[in-house]
C-alpha cells in the first residue's frame, strides 16, 4: 500500500510526508496536549472480598443447572445482594443498584416457578448487571457521562428484555469509560473501577496498601461485578475489545458474537459499525446459555440479522471432516496461530502462556496450523479513524437542547453549544471527537477516512482467505478441502496482565500507550468476527489472571465455544 500524501494534515499540524499509519500516530500526539486536564481518583475503601459459590459452569466438561436444591433463585439473590452491599463502595463496579426489595420479590417468584417446574428459561431467577450504556426503564442510562447524567431511558434495550422475558433479574448498572472511550474503566465521571484481584482475600487492615489494578475498559465495571460475585452474569459492549480485555485482566470469560447476531437497539452508540453487545460470565456454558437467549432478529435494529440471514449461515456450515479419524475433543479441527499478533509489546510471560495454550489445543486432537494476516499491522490506526469519526458523528446529538446537560454559562462570545459540550464530555470524550472530527473534514476525508475503510476490507479478506468456512456477509468461497485453512485463532487477548490504576491514570499518561492495549482485539472487530477471551492462568508471581482469545469465521459462533470449552478446561487446572 503506497504512502499518502497527507497535504491537509501537513499543512495544519506541521507532520512530513509519512506512511499512513505512522502519520495517524503524529496526529493524535499532536491533539493530545489540546486536551490535558486532570483526573481525579477514588479511593476504595478497607473490607475483603470473598467469593461464594455460584453452582455453575462446565465441569470436566460436563453442563449442570445454575440452580439445584441448595442453591436457588433466592440464595442467589441474597448472597449478590451482600456482596454489593459490602463491596461495591470499594470496587466502584456498579454506578446504579436494582432495589433490594423488588430483587427478592423477583427472585422469589423465580424460585416458586422453578419448585412447579415452570421456569421461563436456564437463567430464571439469576441476577444480571448491565452496563450504563444499555437502556433500561427502572435505573439511569448515563454512560458515565455527566453529559446524561439524569438520564433515564423510556425504553429498554432489546438484549435486556429477552433476558427479562427469560426470567433474568436486573441487579444494577455498572459502570464503564464514558460512552465507552477507554481501555481501563478510567474515564467515569462515577469514578474509576478496581479489579477485584487486587483485593480478593486480603486482611482488612492491609487493603489501604493494596495497589489498585485495572479492571480493563471499557467495560471494566460489568466485569469486576461478575469477577466480585455481585450478580450471574453481565452485558457489556465490545468496540474494540472492550469486553475481552476487562474479561482477560479480571480472570472471566468475555464473548464478543458478530456483527449483527444481537441487537443494537438500545445500546447508545459510539462507533455504530463497531459496536456488539457482548456478555461478561464465569464460564463459556454461561456464555452460551445468554448467547442463545438474546441472539434474535430484531426489526428496530436495521443492522441486525434477519432469521433468513441467520439461516443461510447456519446452511453454509459443512460437517467438518476428519481424515484422521481421531477420538478427541478437536480433532479434525485446524487452529491457526497468526504470525503477526506476535508483537514486539507482548511480555515474555504472555508469550509462554500462548505456547502453552497451543499445546493444550494439539494434546486435544487439534492440528496447529501457522497462518498470515498482513494486515493486522494497520488495525490500530484504520480503528481509531472510523471509530472517533463515528464518535464525532453520533455524539453530535448531545448539544444540551435536543439532549444531555445544559450549560448556565451565557455570553456573547462563547455559545451555549461549547459551554455544555466542554462541561458535559470529559477529557478522552472530546480528544476523540476532536480528533474524529479533523478526519471528516475535507482535508483528511479521503487521506484518513476512506484509506481506513480500505484497510478495514483488507483485514476482511485477509481474515476470510485463511478460514475454511465461508464468509456469507462478504461471499467468500469454502475452503474446508484446503489443509492450509483453519477454523479458528488462538492469539493472546492483552500484551501483559492488569497494569497498575497508577500507570494509566493522570496527565503523565501517553494516551497512545493505552490505545495500544487493544492490539490484539480490533482486528476481530474491524472484521465483525465472533471472538472470546477465556481466563487461562496466572500471570507471574503477582497472581492475576491472563486469558487467550478464540476467533473463528463470521457466523461461526460455535466453533469459537467448541475451542473456549478446551481452553477453559485447561485453565481451570492451572488457575
Amino acid at each position: 500500500m503506497r504512502g499518502c500524501d497527507c497535504v491537509g494534515v501537513r499543512a495544519h499540524f506541521g507532520i512530513k510526508r509519512e506512511r499512513w499509519p505512522h502519520a495517524f500516530i503524529r496526529l493524535l500526539r499532536q491533539l493530545i496536549p489540546m486536551l490535558s486536564t486532570s483526573l481525579l481518583r477514588r479511593t476504595i475503601g478497607t473490607q475483603p472480598l470473598r467469593r461464594f459459590s455460584t453452582g455453575t459452569g462446565a465441569e470436566k466438561g460436563m453442563a449442570r443447572p445454575i440452580f439445584n436444591e441448595s442453591y436457588t433463585p433466592i440464595s442467589a439473590a441474597t448472597a449478590a445482594l451482600e456482596n454489593i452491599s459490602k463491596y461495591n463502595k470499594y470496587l466502584n463496579a456498579f454506578v446504579d443498584v436494582a432495589d433490594p426489595e423488588t430483587v427478592r420479590d423477583q427472585a422469589k417468584e423465580a424460585a416458586h416457578r422453578w419448585e412447579i417446574g415452570q421456569a421461563k428459561s436456564a437463567l430464571d431467577g439469576t441476577i444480571m448487571g448491565y452496563k450504563m450504556n444499555l437502556c433500561t426503564k427502572e435505573l439511569r442510562t448515563t454512560c458515565a457521562s455527566a453529559m446524561l447524567e439524569n438520564f433515564q431511558a423510556p425504553y429498554t434495550a432489546t438484549a435486556i428484555e429477552l433476558l427479562q422475558e427469560a426470567g433474568a433479574i436486573t441487579g444494577g448498572k455498572a459502570n464503564m469509560d464514558e460512552f465507552g472511550m477507554g481501555s481501563h474503566n478510567v474515564f467515569s465521571n462515577a469514578g474509576p473501577t478496581r479489579n477485584p484481584h487486587g483485593i480478593m482475600g486480603r486482611a482488612i487492615e492491609t487493603l489501604d496498601e493494596v495497589e489498585g489494578r485495572s479492571p480493563g475498559g471499557s467495560s471494566g465495571g460489568s466485569a469486576a461485578a461478575v469477577a466480585s460475585n455481585m450478580c450471574f452474569a453481565a452485558l457489556g459492549s465490545d468496540t474494540g475489545g472492550s469486553v475481552r480485555l476487562p474479561a482477560s485482566y479480571c480472570g472471566i470469560v468475555g464473548f464478543k458474537p458478530s456483527y449483527g447476531r444481537i441487537s443494537r437497539w438500545g445500546l447508545v452508540a459510539y462507533a455504530s459499525s463497531l459496536d456488539t453487545v457482548g456478555t461478561l460470565t464465569k464460564t463459556v456454558d454461561d456464555a452460551k446459555t445468554i448467547y442463545d437467549i438474546i441472539s434474535k432478529e430484531d426489526l428496530k435494529d436495521s443492522t441486525c440479522l434477519t432469521q433468513r440471514q441467520r439461516d443461510s449461515i447456519e446452511k453454509a456450515k459443512k460437517p467438518i471432516r476428519d481424515t484422521k479419524q481421531g477420538s478427541k475433543p478437536l480433532s479434525g479441527i485446524r487452529v491457526g496461530i497468526p504470525q503477526e499478533f506476535n508483537v514486539t509489546e507482548l511480555s515474555p510471560a504472555t508469550k509462554a502462556l500462548w505456547r502453552r495454550g497451543i499445546q493444550t489445543l494439539k494434546d486435544e486432537g487439534a492440528t496447529v496450523v501457522p497462518v498470515s494476516l498482513p494486515n493486522t499491522k494497520l488495525a490500530v490506526g484504520a480503528y481509531f479513524t472510523l471509530a472517533t469519526a463515528e464518535a464525532s458523528s453520533n455524539l453530535q446529538r448531545y448539544d444540551g437542547i435536543r439532549y444531555g446537560h445544559q450549560s448556565e454559562e451565557r455570553d456573547e462570545k462563547n455559545a451555549l453549544y461549547s459551554h455544555t459540550r466542554s462541561e458535559g464530555f470529559g477529557k478522552e470524550v472530546r480528544r476523540r471527537i476532536l480528533l474524529g472530527t479533523y478526519v471528516l473534514t475535507s482535508g483528511s476525508f479521503d487521506n484518513f477516512f476512506l484509506r481506513a475503510q480500505k484497510i478495514r476490507q483488507m483485514i476482511r479478506r485477509d481474515f476470510d482467505s485463511i478460514f475454511a468456512r465461508p464468509n456469507m456477509i462478504t461471499g467468500s468461497l469454502d475452503g474446508e478441502g484446503d489443509a492450509s485453512r483453519v477454523h479458528a485463532l488462538l492469539t493472546p487477548v492483552a500484551v501483559t496482565a492488569a497494569p497498575k490504576l497508577e500507570d494509566v491514570v493522570g496527565d503523565h499518561i501517553d494516551p497512545i500507550n493505552a490505545y495500544m492495549d487493544d492490539i490484539l482485539t480490533i482486528p476481530a472487530s474491524l472484521a465483525g468476527l465472533p471472538a472470546m477471551s477465556v481466563p487461562f492462568a496466572t500471570y507471574g508471581d503477582d497472581g492475576f489472571p491472563v486469558g487467550l482469545q478464540v476467533m473463528s469465521q463470521y457466523g461461526d459462533e460455535e466453533m469459537v465455544f467448541k475451542v473456549a470449552r478446551i481452553i477453559e478446561k485447561k485453565g481451570r487446572e492451572t488457575l
